[in-house]
């Protein structure tokens, strides 16, 4: 006859499925060994598996030198979320002993009490570790000859937590390794085993947000460290808060979270996009829960386990429109439900569930333990764990029913009653008591406690009584109190629980007094809290407020206050304090008053300095222009047109040799930059004064020679060790040196394109200046700064985007990324370890490019200037008038000979080329370094044609992969390895693609933007980076290494955002007929005003045009020499025409600009890229890019309608609304900075002003969004982000993407 075990479905008995015998210890050792340069830990900063281990070791090592043996106890009280704390509980484990872990934040009388139970030997504080006992445990297990013989084994204890006790003492139960691997063994054959992205591994990043005295910290803890995954401790105000967690987890990338379903419930759906494992427990989760949150790229488990059956016993993947069950066993473990008689229940019945297995701990009391722990007959089970929960048996899993005694759950928290009753009973003048768990009307669970008096006369101390119980018990242990004459008992005399009154006599808002605000906050405090508010006085914690029904309560109140935060709330738990916070009536509380800062205006004597400094500085730029012109009217001549004067040949020669070829330019550029700079050493400076003249004059000095646009990849070498940089062997420089000279490259260093390595800033009226040190094999990524003082390790690695702020040394080995930088690991081996070989020719290859390149340019204007002189003959006119005249028909012939050099370069270039790595002296490298230097040009000389309708045409007949629908800025790419999907938007500025380098070699890969994906300006996605569709790459942000359709990106490094959709009221054409879907008439009339851009590259060409017939005349009147030193003169008056001619297209069409949206399908926002186009082709070659920081700047942006006090310092003319901005006196506006006022999301455009207010700073390389405002006095660092509505402080120093206060 079949006995009852036989009744048991055989899914149920798992325990013969038990993975091997080992160690916690094992498992951690063996992860490190596989993925050793991992992250491991990041509390802020990051630790990877072999440093953890490394320092785990020591403080193992330094423990046994202390007396810790195997065996031991070691308590351990520390600070959440820091690495200290883990690397205790690592160390603890690897000397063999077990950990006893208390909460930092629970009373001492806790801490002395589990530590008393528990027989410590030894104890890890905050303040270090001491040992407590004198000699060795009685029941210490043998010292056995071995090779590490405190290593610990299966059989040993790893942890000894404490549970809620129902006597009112809480129970230690002790858990052997071999439980807990056991543990994390099962899990690991559970969770993501089907998942498309892979499983748990060295991507993934687990949230930290348990105390180590719950055993549910466990699972955290070793989904990361089992898996190679990257533990993330939370702080635990965030934890509390629940709801403010969310946009942690969007910030710090967590992609596994193990939580109770009451958290999970709180935070936003886009705070779990990221979250691709998600765990709940401790108490029942709801369908409605699963529904919204189990998706098909996000696992959601239910998992359930007592503590006393290492955390976990079975689990189920939830499905939405399935029942949620709590599952079947893990691998190892035995479940059965019995009823009362101790057998086995049929199928479909209820009855108490019973553990066996691997699992099962112990209890540290004997007694307890033999109760507990009894045999279970009925299966033959000589230890079994009774868990006093009521379960119905079915074959797909356990349904929870409730639990058999007292114990319940809070906030995740199993709490037996008998605990609190016990401490409720010992309070002062309290006769009877009891403790229950009631709903609130917002469905909170909580702990009431109800209590008689002895003597009523006496009445009862409601603040005392919470201290008191706060001092003895966890603060979720803590239940609001409630005062009875007589509490209802049964015939038994015992307390009827059932009868005990809810919601509590005479709950309300019992002041008549309030204000308005009080009044609606303290209504929701009584629907919160279920108790009655007396004052603006009343104490939103002293009447029994918990962390989640704070969470609860600040959801409420951010219906009608959105930017409330939890932490609001316990910094203001008072009513009225709270209630003036929200509304408004008080500002917060200032932080300590700092001496407001005095930032003095540029001088008028630094502004005629610098005009008098451009002088020359123009007559070099003009040394070009009258080469050619020479050269041309010499050609001319020979060729017997009437009209040409033949100048004599040695001058002609000398002419092109000096100002026009790399063999005077960069001498010229190189040398004399170095002499204007000669002497300047780092070291804070005075903005305007003779140094910071000195560099300005020596930037304006090596532009204007025109050596940085003829330093190629090699030769540009060469320019740097002109200017005194210090250039070791087989450095591969692909961006500008600096003028100072204050640069160290070490051998084999690589520097990518447009890397800021100028090693100056200017903060207000102070100039940083200093030296830059990139060590040998080091890399720096596209686009990066590097501020004064910067060394970066030998072979490390600053990854593209970043700002690294020479705050800290970058390390040899280390890999930094983000705005400001820090290190996120170890640098990754991406390139082949051994140098390529040096190819001598490869440098005389590439400096014939460089210079074909350099004339490109000048081939075009041939050809114009031939068209020119074709119609000019053949009408017989006066030849000057007529050269101005036919200039814009020659400008569209220059215009099509220049699209048609760089489409034939591009395609030839790009035939057979492929994803992989190649040296960078080879016909791959050359060729990707050709077509970047292509794109990046062709974004600027064929600016009209970028930002319309025939930019993708454009790009399309370049070899890239380009969809319907998509508009794209002036982006730079490698377009045969580029992919941009139907839809996508691509802004100004945005690099796709292109190339890595390191050690000589080069790296590259197909970039796919998907489709409906949008990338902001200066957005950057790397090589072989696939951003998915309906993705969103915010300004100056990176794409992530892992994307997934509809995720958002801001920031350096890049971390989740919110997103919020924009709509356009548009009478006639509403919805997508002005954003994605226009008609056909729309796409005519946008098409026409895109056209007329070309009005402004035939104007340029009349420019030209009259500069040369001026000089021409000159030449003829006045002679050579006296013409070439008016030449600058010149070109200065025709930056004025250049500059006031765009002025007039500005106002003529948009006027002037106002705060408003428009969609991309509006004649708004074609005339006003229409304007843009003469600012970028007319304006910026003309005048604003010689009159960097100057005064002239100043004119021409306020001509524009840009609002700039008087001694402001300008370094940037892309101010593209210029209405908009408001630049305070003595401001500054560094380099390569944005102000941008408008946003296009959801193809919407959408304007808002921007300030910058007096004295402050918006420094290199930032950008700021519209609605944004730098306070008075304060300062933004060099690559920052200014958020859109954000508010810099007065008087504040803050830099960061996004930005955040800077400790400098």
């Amino acid at each position: 006859m079949a006995g009852p075990e036989s009744r048991v479905p055989q899914q149920y008995l798992l325990g013969s499925a038990a993975p091997r015998p080992r160690t916690l210890w094992d498992i951690i050792t063996a992860t490190a060994e596989m993925y050793p340069d991992a992250a491991a830990l990041d509390d802020g900063e990051i630790i990877t598996y072999s440093e953890l281990i490394h320092e785990v070791e020591l403080w193992a090592t330094e423990l046994h030198a202390n007396g810790v043996r195997r065996g031991d106890r070691i308590g351990i009280r520390m600070t959440s979320g820091k690495r200290e704390l883990y690397l205790a509980i690592l160390a603890t484990l690897a000397s063999g002993a077990a950990y006893v872990p208390v909460d930092a934040d629970d009373p001492d009388e806790r801490a002395e009490m589990v530590f008393g139970e528990a027989d410590i030997d030894g104890v890890f504080t905050d303040e270090g570790f001491r040992f407590l006992r004198d000699s060795a445990r009685p029941d210490a297990p043998a010292e056995e000859p071995a090779e590490k013989p405190n290593a610990p084994r299966p059989e040993d204890t790893a942890w000894i937590i404490f549970t809620s006790g129902s006597t009112g003492k809480p129970k230690g139960v002790a858990v052997s390794h071999r439980s807990a691997a056991a543990f994390v063994d099962a899990e690991a054959s559970l969770f993501l085993v089907n998942h498309p992205h892979g499983p748990l591994g060295p991507e993934d990043r687990v949230l930290a947000g348990l105390s180590v005295a719950f055993d549910a910290s466990c699972e955290e803890m070793w989904l990361a460290w089992g898996h190679g995954g990257c533990l993330v401790p939370a702080p635990r105000s965030l934890v509390r808060s629940g709801m403010d967690l969310g946009p942690w987890l969007i910030r710090r990338d967590i992609t596994v979270v193990s939580t109770v379903p009451t958290l999970a419930g709180l935070w936003p759906a886009e705070a779990l996009d990221n979250i691709r494992l998600l765990i709940v427990g401790g108490e029942a989760c709801s369908q409605e829960l699963v529904d919204r949150l189990a998706t098909e790229d996000r696992e959601m488990w239910n998992t359930y386990g007592p503590t006393e059956a290492t955390v976990v016993a079975c689990a189920q993947q939830m499905l939405p429109g399935r029942p949620v069950s709590i599952g079947l066993p893990l691998n190892g473990w035995d479940l059965v439900v019995v009823d009362k008689q101790g057998m086995p229940v049929e199928m479909g019945g209820v009855g108490e569930l019973v553990i066996g297995g691997v699992g099962l701990a112990s209890y540290l009391d004997p007694a307890k333990d033999a109760e507990k722990y009894a045999p279970l007959e009925s299966m033959g089970w000589q230890r079994a764990y009774r868990t006093g929960d009521h379960v119905r048996l079915e074959e797909d899993g356990l349904y929870f029913v409730g639990r058999v005694d007292d114990q319940v759950k809070i906030g995740g928290r199993r709490i037996e009653l008998g605990e609190v009753e016990a401490n409720v009973a010992a309070l002062d003048n309290v006769y009877n008591s009891a403790v229950a768990v009631q709903k609130t009307p917002g469905g909170e669970s909580v702990l009431v406690g109800y209590v008689s008096l002895d003597d009523e006369a006496k009445g009862f101390d409601h603040e005392a009584a919470h201290a008191r119980l706060a001092d003895t018990m966890p603060a979720a242990l803590v239940p609001r109190i409630c005062v009875m004459e007589e509490l209802p008992v049964r015939t038994s005399g015992k307390v009827d629980k059932k009868a005990l009154p809810w919601p509590l006599p005479g709950v309300g808002v019992e002041s008549t007094t309030l204000t308005d605000t009080e009044k609606w906050l303290a209504e929701l405090w009584v629907e919160t809290l279920g108790v009655s508010v007396e004052d603006e006085n009343a104490d939103f914690f002293s009447l029994g407020g918990t962390s989640l029904a704070a969470a609860t309560l600040v959801g409420h109140i951010r219906e009608r206050y959105p930017n409330v935060a939890v932490r609001d709330l316990y910094d203001h738990p008072r009513l009225g304090s709270l209630a003036e916070l929200i509304a408004g009536a008080e500002p917060r509380p200032a932080a300590a008053d700092v001496p407001m800062r005095e930032v003095t205006k540029v001088g008028y004597g630094t502004r005629l300095a610098q005009t008098l400094i451009q002088i020359p500085v123009m007559t070099l730029a003009a040394s070009s222009w009258l080469a050619w012109l020479l050269l041309g009217s010499t050609v001319a001549a020979s060729l017997d047109f009437e009209w040409a004067t033949a100048f004599p040949w040695w001058l002609v020669i000398v002419m092109l040799v000096v100002f026009v070829t790399p063999i005077g330019r960069i001498p010229i550029g190189g040398y004399g930059a170095r002499l204007i700079t000669a002497g300047i050493t780092p070291g804070d400076y005075p903005r305007g004064g003779s140094t910071h003249l000195r560099i300005w004059a020596a930037e304006r000095w090596a532009n204007a020679s025109g050596a940085s646009s003829l330093a190629g990849a090699t030769r540009v070498n060469n320019y740097a060790r002109a200017l005194g940089v210090k250039v070791k062997r087989g450095v591969d420089l692909h961006s500008l040196p600096p003028v100072t000279g204050l640069l160290t490259l070490g051998k084999h260093a690589a520097i990518e394109p447009e890397v800021d390595l100028s090693g100056y800033w200017l903060d207000g009226d102070i100039l940083h200046v200093g030296a830059i040190d990139v060590k040998e094999g080091a890399r720096v990524g596209a686009r990066s700064t590097l501020l004064p003082g910067t060394v970066v390790g030998k072979y490390a690695h600053v990854e593209a985007g970043s700002t690294v702020t020479g705050r800290k040394k970058i390390k040899d080995g280390q890999r930094w990324s983000g705005s400001p930088a820090k290190k996120v690991g170890r640098s990754k081996h991406r390139f082949p370890s051994h140098t390529p070989k040096r190819r001598p020719w490869w440098v005389a290859i590439y400096d014939a490019t460089s210079v074909l390149l350099a004339i490109q340019p000048v081939v075009a204007l041939a050809i114009g200037a031939a068209v020119v002189l074709a119609l000019v003959h053949s009408t017989g006119g006066d030849s000057f008038v007529g050269a101005v005249f036919f200039a814009p028909v020659g400008a569209l012939a220059a215009f099509g000979t220049y699209m048609l050099q760089t489409w034939l370069g591009v395609r030839i270039l790009s035939l057979g080329i492929s994803p992989g790595v190649a040296p960078v002296r080879s016909v791959t490298g050359w060729r990707l370094w050709a077509i970047e230097r292509l794109m990046d040009e062709a974004r600027t000389k064929l600016f009209p044609v970028y930002a319309s309708q025939l930019t993708p045409a454009w790009l399309r007949s370049l070899g890239a992969n380009i969809g319907a629908n998509v508009e794209i800025s002036t982006a730079v790419m490698i377009p045969k390895l580029t992919e941009v999907k139907e839809g996508a938007f691509l802004a100004d500025d945005t690099m796709i693609g292109g190339y890595e380098l390191g050690g000589g070699w080069m790296r590259t890969g197909e970039t796919k933007v998907g489709k409906r994906s949008f990338v902001g300006n200066s957005g950057i996605t790397a090589p072989g980076r696939k951003l998915s569709k309906n993705s969103l790459v915010a300004v100056l942000s990176s794409t992530p290494k892992k994307t997934k359709a509809g995720a958002n990106w801001w920031g350096a490094p890049p971390e989740r955002m919110r997103r919020v959709t924009v709509e356009v009221n548009s009478p006639a054409n509403s919805g997508e007929a002005l954003t994605y879907n226009p008609g056909l008439a729309v796409k005519a009339a946008r098409g026409v005003v895109e056209t007329m851009r070309l009005l402004a590259p035939m104007f340029s060409a009349m420019l030209l045009a009259a500069t040369l017939s001026v000089y021409y005349s000159l030449l003829d009147a006045l002679g050579f020499p006296l013409t070439w030193l008016l030449s600058g003169l010149v070109l200065m008056g025709m930056g004025a025409v250049a500059m006031a001619v765009t002025v007039a297209v500005k106002w003529i069409c948009v006027g002037k600009h106002r705060a408003a949206d428009h969609p991309l399908w509006s004649a708004f926002v074609w005339l006003n890229e229409l304007q843009d186009t003469f600012v970028e082709v007319v304006a910026a070659p003309w005048f604003f890019q010689h009159t960097y920081g100057s005064g002239e700047i100043n004119l021409g942006l306020r001509a524009l309608g840009v609002e700039i006090g008087r001694g402001a310092w300008i370094d940037s003319y892309w101010f593209p609304e210029t209405d908009l901005i408001c630049i305070g006196e003595a401001a500054t506006v560094g380099p390569g900075t944005v102000v941008q006022t408008h946003l296009f999301q959801d193809r919407v455009m959408s304007l808002d002003t921007v300030t910058v207010e007096a004295g402050s700073t918006l420094a290199s390389h930032s950008v700021a969004l519209p609605a944004s405002l730098i306070g008075k006095a304060s300062t933004v660092g060099p690559g920052s982000l200014v958020m859109r509505g954000d508010r810099v402080p007065t008087n504040a120093v803050w830099q960061g993407n996004p930005i955040e206060p800077w400790k400098r």
